[in-house]
């Protein structure tokens, strides 16, 4: 005897507005991913804004980028931060939108000497929060020794922004005898990063997604300056710096790798990682090798003087926790691996999108 009974149909979901953690290579509009400093940023930079920009000095794609002009050498950069929350433990978008840049100068070795800033305001913002975020982008660029010479401000229309967005860009001058790219690096050169690692990613997270870990984890915000005068006062001759923001360390060492033509091996258990943000990555299932950084550096060092250097960073209180982590190989050029503490081997690839959204 057969059922005639009908039952109705589940509505039909409409998939177009879905997203994907893990987005989709092949896209035909902007994802989250594409500003989260892995391929698809890459893809985004190489494939539409390089090919209609050109030039000799943009395809450095460093940091920043390194200009003679009238017979000096300068470093050039700019950067937008669109943090969210506006305030976390350890800073602000004000702290980030200093450090940042001076940061990305100080990579090519350069003492930044000047900052523009440029403020978006969405209609709505309390003054009484303009206020703090500008006092704090004051104070850090005092500490940083950088003049905030010029800046613009603009409002859009409320729902159009997300509270403030802020630019900055920087110049500073480059000593005589310092080098730094990634064209540079040679099998050999030992693998130094500058403290423990993921703190940054971390620290916004917890505020943001009201998380908490047993202890209160503090952004580890700083401009770097000072560190790296320290470690060029040892020898200029080192090959690159890089702070590994947005991807994380993972991303910074394939940039690297990827443009020098060389291997990384890197010793996984000689990563700082501290305990709270090892136990968070673990909770929320992330890699903390992929876990923005805004006060840690990375440096490819000569073998001769890398232990001259981990001595100079250890003595800066930035670099306190210094640690070498690797070095450059001959074998699989472009690649980075990890080697376990269980010994086996694994691959260290760049991230697609990014792990944690608007970090920076």
């Amino acid at each position: 005897m057969s059922d005639t009974t009908t039952e109705p149909h589940a509505p039909v979901p409409d998939l177009t507005a879905w997203t994907c953690p893990a987005p989709l290579r092949d896209q035909n509009r902007v994802v989250m991913g594409h500003g989260g400093g892995g391929a698809l940023s890459a893809e985004l930079v190489q494939h539409i804004f390089a090919p209609a920009f050109g030039g000799e000095v943009l395809a450095q794609m460093g940091d920043a980028a390194a200009l003679s002009l009238g017979g000096v050498r300068l470093a050039f950069s700019t950067d937008s931060y669109v943090v969210r929350p506006l305030f976390f433990p350890g800073g602000s978008i004000g702290d980030l939108a200093v450090n940042g840049t001076v940061n990305d100068l100080a990579m090519t070795g350069a003492r930044a000497a000047y900052l523009s800033c440029g403020f978006i305001l969405e209609e709505g913002v309390e003054l009484s929060v303009v206020g703090r975020v500008a006092e704090a982008l004051g104070a850090a660029a005092r500490a940083a020794g950088v003049e905030v010479a010029t800046g613009d401000t603009k409002v859009v229309e409320a729902g159009h922004g997300d509270g403030i967005f802020i630019n900055t860009a920087g110049i500073g001058l480059i000593p005589p005898g310092v080098d730094l790219r990634p064209q540079r690096v040679v099998p050999g050169d030992v693998v130094i990063v500058s403290g423990a690692i993921g703190v940054h990613g971390v620290a916004i997270m917890s505020v943001r997604e009201g998380l908490e870990f047993g202890v209160e984890i503090e952004s580890d915000c700083a401009a770097l300056g000072g560190l790296v005068d320290a470690m060029v006062a040892v020898t200029p001759d080192l090959h690159v710096l890089r702070d590994p923001t947005r991807g994380g360390l993972a991303a910074a060492l394939n940039e690297i790798a990827a443009a020098a033509g060389v291997g990384v091996v890197v010793q996984e258990r000689n990563v700082p990682v501290p305990p709270a943000v090892a136990n968070a990555c673990a909770i929320l299932g992330l890699d903390p090798l992929y876990v923005a950084n805004e006060g840690k550096l990375v440096a490819f060092v000569p073998r001769e003087h890398a232990d001259a250097v981990l001595d100079a960073m250890r003595a800066h209180p930035l670099g306190a926790d210094a640690q070498v982590i690797g070095e450059a190989v001959d074998a699989h050029p472009g690649m980075v691996v990890a080697r376990t503490g269980l010994g086996g081997t694994r691959v260290v690839d760049l991230p697609i999108g990014e792990q944690l959204p608007r970090i920076c």
